[in-house]
C-alpha cells in the first residue's frame, strides 16, 4: 500500500510534551507527515503557546459550559477547515463524542500512560504504584467513543522499580511516550495493517 502522508490535527489541554516530541520529529524530517492544526480547549494551554512559537496553525475554543456534541462539532469543523485527516490526542482532557469519532473513522490516536486495558482513565501511574505491579508502560490506541477502549496499535513496557515515586515512574513512562507516539503515527501512515475485532494486525 502506498504510504500516506497525513496532515495531523493535534489536540491538547496542557503543556503538550507529546505534541512537542511529534513536532520535533516532523520538523526534523523524521516523520513523514505535516501538522495541519494544533487545537486546545484551554486558550492558555502551554502547548498552544509552544505551537505559536513554532509558527504552526493553531487555535482554541473554551469548552467550559458548552454542550459536548456542539463543542465537538465546532472542533471538527476547525480541523476539517485546516485539512486535517489524522487526529492525535496529546493530553486532551475530554472524552470525545460519537459524532466526533465518526468524522475521523480509524483516524484518531491517543496515548495513555499504562499498558491498556490495565489502569484506564486518570492517574494511571498512581494506579500502577498502588496496585504494586512490576511492569507498566504506555499504549497508543485508536479512539472510539468510550474511555481508553479502542484497538491497540503499539505498547512499550516500563519496569516499576522498588524505589519509584509517582514522579520518577511518570518521568520514565513519558520518555517512552515521546518515542512511541511518533512510531505509531509512522506505522499508521504506511497503511500496512488491518483491524480484526479489537486486534490491529500487520499486513
Amino acid at each position: 500500500m502506498t504510504p500516506w502522508r497525513p496532515r495531523l490535527g493535534i489536540l491538547l489541554s496542557g503543556r503538550g510534551s507529546n505534541f512537542e516530541a511529534i513536532a520535533a520529529n516532523v520538523l526534523a524530517g523524521k516523520l513523514a507527515c505535516d501538522i495541519g492544526f494544533v487545537f486546545s480547549n484551554k486558550p492558555d494551554a502551554a502547548g498552544l503557546s509552544r505551537a505559536r512559537q513554532l509558527g504552526l496553525p493553531c487555535g482554541a475554543l473554551p469548552s467550559a459550559g458548552v454542550e459536548r456534541a456542539l463543542f465537538d462539532s465546532q472542533v471538527t469543523q476547525l480541523l476539517k477547515d485546516n485539512g486535517v485527516d489524522l487526529v492525535c490526542l496529546a493530553g486532551y482532557m475530554r472524552l470525545l463524542s460519537g459524532g466526533f469519532v465518526t468524522q475521523f473513522p480509524q483516524r484518531i490516536l491517543n496515548i495513555h500512560p499504562s499498558l491498556l486495558p490495565a489502569f484506564p482513565g486518570l492517574d494511571a501511574q498512581y494506579q500502577a504504584l498502588m496496585h504494586g505491579v512490576k511492569v507498566t508502560g504506555c499504549t497508543v490506541h485508536l479512539v472510539d467513543e468510550n474511555l481508553d477502549s479502542g484497538p491497540i496499535l503499539l505498547q512499550s513496557a516500563v519496569p516499576v522499580l522498588d524505589g519509584d515515586t509517582l514522579e520518577t515512574l511518570s518521568s520514565r513512562i513519558l520518555k517512552e511516550e515521546h518515542k512511541l507516539y511518533s512510531e505509531a503515527i509512522a506505522w499508521l501512515a504506511k497503511g500496512n495493517f488491518r483491524i480484526q475485532g479489537r486486534r490491529v494486525l500487520k499486513t
